[in-house]
């Protein structure tokens, strides 16, 4: 008997410390007492591994390093204020431009030249040839790095440039790239190149981490040309997924300013990957491109202070006065995020939000639909892409502004994985973002309300779980 109120007493001071660190997130709380109820034990292990809080813990980190970052950035940046902003409609929205703005350190740059890159194969085609123009350095960060086709392409080209004398480096995420065997990174490290994983397997669950990836797709080359969007390294991305087949996505190709702030971005996570701090005048060269857009990185991570994917979300959806167009593969939105949308919609503002018909997740797809009923009956229209999987993570705000970048619309992209998203300003840009929805349109089919609210009572005991566990998906 002894035993049993002994295991009780644990049982009750697991759940409590649970609900007393967790205080400021209550549906985080929930997720965490739900698998510490079904799995009393395990529960808290996986807890005390996974879900602590990465700003409690954080290394930290070296200001004078960053500062000196920013510093040059803001001194060779042509930076642009509110009245340098071409587009009227993002004229028009000064709170809007100015919570932009304020979300980094990193100003609004000018002098950009900007490619919208659609699918796999176009963005592939354009990362080989920016690769093959290397003089001085590439800089290459990815969640997922795979051993493929497409992964021993682009291998064989950075042993090439390394042979040539260019810089190379590169970080994959310890998680994302779990698979990656060794003998693939040990031959780019025999050839020269550098290669660290964020937070390797091991290492997470020695700190406490494993929560907490690095979701940032970037490519800098000799701090000219920039990339950045939704693609990884893998054959899947280029349309050969055994079972999604044509795989959708936005990538973007940057030449300006804007580079500098990929490359700071990557040189803050290759110093806590790698411990080195670097620094060369080659990283950040005067630019020469004849672009004149106005763009702007927002990094975000679970070492800030401010969720600014989060804040950037809403405070786009609650500016918007005419249209919202979101293309996102996981949607699993806050509170305040649902609440956004609900508003901007019943004020008969457009809102479209593209979601893949078939998922590569399926609880992360339950999740998704247990959101669904309460905004379409509010008047979001959700489209399930038809043609594949789609896995874009782009937004178009009337026509004021639109987004491409690494992050879902979902609270791990919010609140524990490391994002990158690129704003733009520029209308043609939006303008192409614009024809590309209406493809995705044409291919995509429209939730209706009252089939949606049919679906099967399993269904939604399953969405109903999985929405309980969303805030850790």
């Amino acid at each position: 008997m002894l035993w049993v109120v002994a295991a009780l007493v644990i049982y009750i001071f697991q759940l409590v410390m649970i609900v007393f660190l967790e205080h400021k997130h209550p549906s985080k709380t929930v997720a965490w007492l739900l698998i510490s109820f079904c799995f009393p034990l395990i529960g808290f292990v996986l807890y005390y591994f996974v879900a602590q809080d990465y700003t409690a813990r954080r290394r930290v980190r070296n200001n004078r390093y960053e500062d000196d970052l920013l510093g040059d950035i803001k001194r060779i940046n042509k930076v642009t204020d509110l009245s340098s902003i071409k587009n009227e409609s993002m004229r028009m929205q000064p709170r809007l431009f100015g919570l932009v703005s304020a979300l980094s350190n990193i100003p609004v740059t000018g002098g950009n030249r900007t490619i919208v890159l659609t699918n796999g194969q176009e963005t592939y085609n354009a990362l080989i040839e920016g690769l093959k123009s290397a003089k001085h350095h590439i800089h290459m960060e990815f969640y997922i790095i795979r051993d493929d086709v497409i992964g021993r392409i682009i291998q064989e080209l950075l042993i090439q440039k390394a042979s040539e004398g260019v810089q190379v480096r590169v970080i994959a995420d310890g998680v994302g790239s779990l698979e990656l065997n060794q003998v693939y990174v040990s031959k780019l490290q025999q050839a020269g190149v550098e290669f660290h994983f964020f937070l390797p397997l091991a290492v997470s669950l020695f700190r406490r981490r494993l929560n907490y990836r690095n979701h940032r797709k970037i490519v800098v080359v000799d701090g000219r040309i920039g990339y950045v969007g939704g693609l990884n390294i893998g054959d899947e991305y280029a349309g050969k997924h055994e079972k999604l087949g044509f795989w959708r996505d936005t990538h973007l190709q940057i030449e300006g300013d804007a580079v500098y702030a990929l490359q700071a971005v990557f040189l803050h996570d290759w110093s806590f990957a790698s411990g080195q701090k670097l620094w060369q005048e080659e990283f950040f060269p005067l630019h020469q491109s004849k672009g004149d857009e106005q763009v702007k990185m927002i990094s975000s991570g679970p070492d800030a202070n401010l969720a600014a994917t989060q804040e950037l979300f809403f405070g786009a959806l609650v500016s918007a006065q005419e249209r919202i167009w979101m293309m996102t593969p996981y949607f699993v939105p806050d509170l305040s995020i649902r609440l956004a949308l609900k508003t901007a919609a019943m004020s008969g503002i457009d809102v479209r939000i593209i979601i893949p018909y078939q998922s590569d997740s399926k609880i992360v797809d339950w999740a998704a639909r247990s959101y669904l009923e309460e905004l379409m009956k509010a008047g979001v229209k959700f489209f399930e892409y038809q043609k594949g999987f789609c896995h874009a993570k782009t937004l178009i705000i009337d026509q004021a502004l639109a987004c491409i970048g690494t992050a879902n619309m979902d609270m791990r992209s919010f609140y524990w994985n490391f994002e990158l998203n690129a704003v733009m300003f520029d209308r043609k840009t939006i303008h192409r973002l614009e024809a590309d929805f209406s493809k995705d349109f044409d291919v995509s089919s429209e939730l209706e309300y009252h089939h949606f609210t049919a679906r099967p009572r399993k269904q939604r005991m399953m969405e109903a779980i999985s929405r309980m566990l969303s805030p850790l998906l």
